[in-house]
């Protein structure tokens, strides 16, 4: 149980870090208003260090100063590499006919207490940075297309940020997923 304080310790620490890195961004709220909320939900802090050991490396992009709620967005420059090779969700997965993968994005989103980023998220995230240029990452897909059997991903090419579609059940070495964690 020590080792995971330490662990708790160490994220809150680099979490800290992050946020001083990027003071301009948080006029409205300092880092002892995001501390005290992160010691009142533990579960948010064990979100957080799923998304921090998978590779996500979360960090506040946006204050709600009406809800007093923070979010977290996973900023590592490619995709999350803990997080790849997976389909869009468990149905892609479970009917996937050949070499389906052992998870799949909405699954572990879920499982860690985040969701995955939808498409106005994922175009807002890369306004803090260049994200996405040599993966790409599954995003919220509404129901109509998946319905159909498809789904949403993202990537960053030429200058610019695109949205694409895909069979729900594929998977590819390069393309995982980011997730959000509103606090």
């Amino acid at each position: 149980m020590s080792n995971f304080k330490l662990q708790e310790s160490e994220l809150i620490a680099l979490l800290r870090f992050r946020f001083e890195e990027n003071k301009t961004h948080y006029a409205d709220f300092s880092w002892d208003a995001v501390e005290r909320k992160l010691g009142s939900q533990p579960e948010k802090l064990q979100t957080l260090l799923y998304m921090e050991e998978s590779g996500g490396e979360p960090a506040i992009l946006t204050y709600d100063k009406v809800n007093d709620t923070f979010d977290f967005y996973d900023c590592s420059p490619e995709s999350p590499k803990g997080r790849r090779s997976v389909c869009y969700d468990l149905e892609a997965r479970v009917n996937r006919k050949k070499f389906p993968p052992d998870h799949s994005a909405e699954e572990l989103a879920q499982r860690w207490g985040g969701r995955l980023l939808s498409e106005e998220q994922y175009q807002f995230l890369q306004q803090f940075g260049e994200f996405d240029l040599k993966t790409s990452s599954w995003l919220k897909t509404p129901d109509s297309i998946r319905k159909l059997g498809g789904a949403l991903f993202g990537d960053r090419r030429f200058g610019r940020v695109f949205t694409y579609h895909n069979g729900a059940d594929s998977y590819y070495g390069a393309r995982g997923f980011r997730m959000m964690l509103k606090l």
